[in-house]
């Protein structure tokens, strides 16, 4: 056993390496084992595993529980409308490869959901509505889904988390599961840096440092909270909207590693009840709530013209979620705010047209909504003496995150199938060299560094996936990282970094606090050392005042961003001197490293992208316009870890599904 400073160190070698134990990984660890074993059988012998820094059954996400399954085609829809909706939601710019080939898997997972256990809402046969408790028709023989909105299913989801994590546990088994080991590092090949070969991290339980080998490794470690500084605040500091243990390790190792990372200007601002962050989407889509201004007036309705700036977008039946905020924020600006969940009125409408039962169940489910995902708001609720039937609630856009598997489209450049017509050749003007061209380049979730693959928030310009989603693309890699470790069976990856070095490197936060602890008799006011705590904060508020984050109403410009890149340059430099005291503030610090490289990624990508593209989440007011002739394409980036620069250029978009029925 190691000491404190001086950790004990292990090395494995494994085939294949899982980094995340969210949505994605079990949908990668459920799946894997059949093609491990059809594989096994033509005579090859594969080892796989697991590392999460947290525990499986609440990892990731989903971990609270959710309300709803966000993405669900079933039998009205199909692919190709869900690949529109997706498009039109993330103003134009998305991969349809990538998304329609999401869009033919997900129901499957979700069937497999419902089989393990997971209870979902149903309509009976005269269209009454019924909980997941009565046991009704299974979703995969027929049975009809208590539809929230067109691509949302109404679930009892409070240990949805738990019920996936299970099934992918029983399938891997335990010896192939590390629970809190926290991946900090990528590690390349030694003879070809195209290549990973492995993955560096330590525990936070015990002082150790793990260094793994592995031929393929799929990277789904989540995507990015707390890079701004959050709305809540004083007594609500650490309440944020999406988890706040996503530190943006997914994109920050991944660029580390070579591998190519687009739209990453990208960011959801969701609106949702102010500070409980409580979700919104039932009462908008079941319950058929609106939001007003202060004078009860329907925002959407009274600003619609605004819609008309940007084509063709705002003519969808649907607007964007950017544009949706967009005519909000107009209205807090303006002086007409609060803005107001009308929560009044849509219980009383719904008593007129619903059964007393059906009333009766829709207004436990209003409570029920927040204790399956956002108990925080419950405690407003009843702090603020709140009945969502006799008292509206307020809602607020909050503080930006980046995601990929949300109403956002960050993440890394993954390769799609090969039979949906993605460009396999393209204009290279700009692109590195190194870099492949097209869509596909051999293996599905493939990144540009090979044996490299992603799922859930990691994988970039698609978006929409949400639990169900991530689950099916964790599942689509799983399949393609046996056939690349098969295809790859005589190669054997060798690290391009000494153990020795990789573990001084983790523990330097440690060996900075051993060393210089004793100067101050103050233990966190030391001329030699910051805290995490300190340094998250100050790259809080570099990114919230220059880099249009609540301080400015999402707004920034080019001078801004230059000031911000040179404080994060500064940043930077000092983020070498955090301390660490413990295992706890030592998962504080690697987090901050992945949090900053993923906010300077996102700050490079807006001042290349000279257009304001997605109003409501961000505004470049010296660019502020839509270009669809010149930005209706991919930014893409790539990061020199040597050089510690960027490089951003360019991608062509194609439609590879007709958009123009949206807009008809």
């Amino acid at each position: 056993m190691g000491e404190f400073g001086n950790p004990e160190v292990v090395e494995e070698s494994v085939d294949i390496l899982l980094i995340g134990g969210g949505m994605a990984c079990c949908g990668a660890g459920f799946e894997i084992m059949r093609w491990v074993e059809a594989a096994r059988k033509d005579g090859h012998d594969l080892s796989v595993k697991l590392v999460d820094k947290a525990a499986m059954d609440r990892s990731g996400a989903v971990a609270q529980g959710l309300s709803a399954i966000n993405t669900y085609i079933g039998t009205e829809q199909d692919p190709a409308d869900y690949a529109r909706m997706v498009s039109n939601d993330l103003m134009g710019i998305t991969r349809d490869d990538l998304v329609y080939d999401l869009g033919r898997h997900v129901d499957e997972s979700v069937h497999l959901f419902e089989e393990w256990g997971l209870p979902i809402w149903k309509t009976d046969e005269n269209g009454e509505r019924f909980d997941g408790s009565r046991g009704m028709t299974p979703l995969k023989d027929g049975g009809k889904p208590v539809r929230s909105g067109k691509w949302q299913i109404m679930i009892n989801g409070e240990s949805y988390k738990w019920i996936v994590a299970e099934a992918a546990k029983k399938a891997l088994g335990t010896d192939r599961i590390q629970e809190r080991i926290f991946i900090v590092k990528l590690v390349n090949d030694k003879s070809d840096k195209s290549r990973i070969a492995g993955a560096v991290g330590f525990s936070t339980r015990e002082d150790k440092v793990v260094v793994y080998t592995a031929k393929a490794i799929l990277l789904a470690a989540g995507g990015c909270v707390n890079i701004f500084r959050p709305r809540s605040v004083g007594e609500g500091t650490g309440r944020a909207w999406y988890p706040v243990w996503n530190a943006g390790s997914t994109y920050a190792m991944a660029a580390e590693a070579g591998a190519e990372l687009t739209m990453m200007e990208n960011r959801f601002v969701p609106t949702r009840f102010k500070d409980g962050y409580g979700p919104v989407g039932a009462w908008f889509l079941l319950f058929k709530s609106q939001a007003t201004n202060a004078y009860g007036e329907v925002y959407m309705t009274r600003n619609k013209e605004m819609l008309d700036d940007y084509p063709p977008y705002g003519q969808a039946a649907v607007p964007s979620s950017c544009l949706r905020n967009h005519l909000m924020l107009k209205e807090m600006k303006e002086g007409r705010g609060p803005i107001w969940m009308d929560t009044v009125t849509a219980l009383a409408n719904l008593r007129e047209t619903l059964t007393p039962r059906e009333v009766k169940h829709l207004e436990a489910e209003a409570w029920e909504d927040f204790l399956d995902m956002c108990v925080g708001q419950c405690g407003i609720w009843v702090g603020e003496n709140v009945e969502p039937e006799k008292k509206n609630s307020e809602l607020m856009p909050t503080e930006p995150y980046l995601l990929g598997s949300h109403s956002g489209c960050c993440g890394i450049w993954a390769s799609g199938p090969t039979d949906l017509g993605a460009p396999s050749e393209e204009s290279m003007d700009g692109v590195p060299d190194h870099l492949p061209r097209g869509w596909n380049w051999g293996y599905r979730s493939m990144t540009t560094i090979a044996g490299l693959f992603t799922a859930g928030d990691g994988v970039g310009a698609s978006g929409h996936k949400f639990s169900s989603g991530s689950h099916a693309e964790g599942r689509i890699a799983a399949k393609a990282m046996v056939q690349y470790c098969i295809d790859n069976k005589d190669w054997t990856p060798e690290l391009d970094t000494p153990v020795e070095v990789l573990v001084a490197e983790i523990y330097q936060p440690v060996k900075t606090y051993l060393e210089f602890k004793d100067y101050s008799t103050a233990i966190d006011i030391n001329p030699n050392y910051i805290t995490p705590k300190m340094l998250q904060f100050r790259l809080q508020k570099i990114m919230d005042e220059y880099v249009a984050g609540v301080a400015t109403y999402y707004t920034t410009n080019a001078e801004m961003m230059a000031v911000a890149e040179e404080k994060l340059s500064m940043l930077k430099e000092d983020a070498a001197k955090m301390r660490a005291k413990d295992l706890h503030e030592l998962l504080r610090a690697w987090e901050n490293y992945h949090r900053i490289l993923t906010a300077e990624a996102h700050m490079k990508h807006i001042q290349f992208r000279e257009e304001s593209r997605y109003p409501g989440f961000y505004y470049r007011m010296d660019k502020n316009f839509v270009d669809e002739e010149n930005w209706k394409c991919f930014v893409n980036s790539v990061y020199n870890k040597e050089s510690r620069q960027w490089t951003c250029f360019k991608r062509a978009h194609v439609d590879l599904v007709d958009k123009s029925t949206l807009f008809k």
